[in-house]
């Protein structure tokens, strides 16, 4: 399943993301291959087959993982995509983005990876720069993208990697309905304008706009992640309503309405796996297609409501 020239489509409407199976508390949870070794089963015999990843999460645990559930399937029935994060690259070595590229591929075991993102903007242009000249020369080179980049960001990226012989290929930010910087800004305008596929995460903000929280039922307070979404429920509550009454016409839930609109806003949503019931939600969203005026609904009661949900890693984006 070689990416080819990647375009909106030829990627499936949907995403899988492994951030919560590398363990580092933002969920709040531990998880074990054995719980997780199901939901990924469901996913793949359901064609969902596009799995994204970083070495940050976990330190290597979530590819790690994520190889052990690959062994067996033939390459071409899956899409990796995965990171190079600034924050871990290990400047001893003579060329760190080699060794990256190396130890990810050995964690998840393969030899080859589809979609290769600059994981943030941290000492922009250094990384891109650095991966293009990498890439350059390279006969399979993956997809490159960049995560957590702005306008600018962006296209200074595009920039060096068409300087190099290369194109940016992918753009991921976080993207919700109560976090629309990256429509606002106009990301979502050139990636369309470019062809380039947009990759959204955080498009049910950790749970938030699952339906499954709410101020009589907060998010547990051992997760990182109750620290920024708690204190807000009653908004989040409120708009949980509005995703409640499209969820009862199309005979959904919640997250599935969530992932619809996200869907619907020419997205590829990255969904977070961790149980069964995970999988049938994203499933399910993709059959539905929300009505233009429902999507104006939804995002005109959220702005109603005057969210502020920049999280720490993007402050410098805004």
């Amino acid at each position: 399943m070689g990416m080819g020239g990647l375009t909106m489509t030829k990627l499936p409407k949907i995403a899988l993301g492994t951030w919560a199976w590398g363990n580092d508390g933002t969920f709040g949870t531990a998880y074990t291959e054995d719980q997780l070794r199901p939901v990924f089963d469901s996913a793949m015999q359901h064609g969902l087959t596009l799995w994204d990843t970083a070495y940050a999460y976990g330190i290597g645990t979530a590819e790690k993982t994520l190889g052990a559930f690959l062994k067996g399937y033939a390459r071409d029935s899956f899409l990796l995509s995965d990171k190079l994060t600034p924050q871990c690259m290990d400047e001893s070595f003579a060329n760190p983005v080699a060794d990256m590229w190396a130890v990810q591929k050995k964690l998840l075991g393969t030899d080859s990876i589809d979609i290769y993102w600059v994981h943030n903007a941290i000492e922009a242009p250094q990384w891109i720069e650095r991966l293009a000249a990498f890439f350059e020369n390279v006969e399979h080179a993956p997809i490159i993208g960049v995560s957590n980049h702005n306008i600018g960001q962006i296209e200074e990226a595009d920039a060096v990697l068409q300087h190099h012989g290369l194109k940016l290929g992918a753009v991921q930010n976080h993207f919700s309905l109560i976090n629309r910087f990256s429509e606002e800004a106009g990301i979502l305008d050139y990636c369309r304008k470019k062809d380039i596929p947009f990759f959204s995460y955080m498009v049910l903000e950790q749970g938030a706009l699952t339906g499954h929280y709410s101020t009589l039922y907060p998010m547990p307070a051992d997760a990182a992640r109750a620290a920024v979404y708690n204190p807000i429920m009653d908004k989040i509550d409120t708009l949980n309503l509005s995703l409640k009454l499209l969820a009862d016409k199309y005979k959904a839930n919640i997250a599935q309405i969530s992932i619809a609109w996200a869907i619907g806003k020419g997205t590829v949503p990255i969904i977070g796996v961790t149980k069964e019931h995970h999988v049938t939600d994203a499933l399910r969203a993709t059959e539905i297609t929300l009505t233009a005026e429902e999507i104006t609904l939804l995002e005109s009661t959220a702005d109603k409501l005057d969210f502020d949900i920049i999280r720490d890693w993007e402050k410098g984006m805004v």
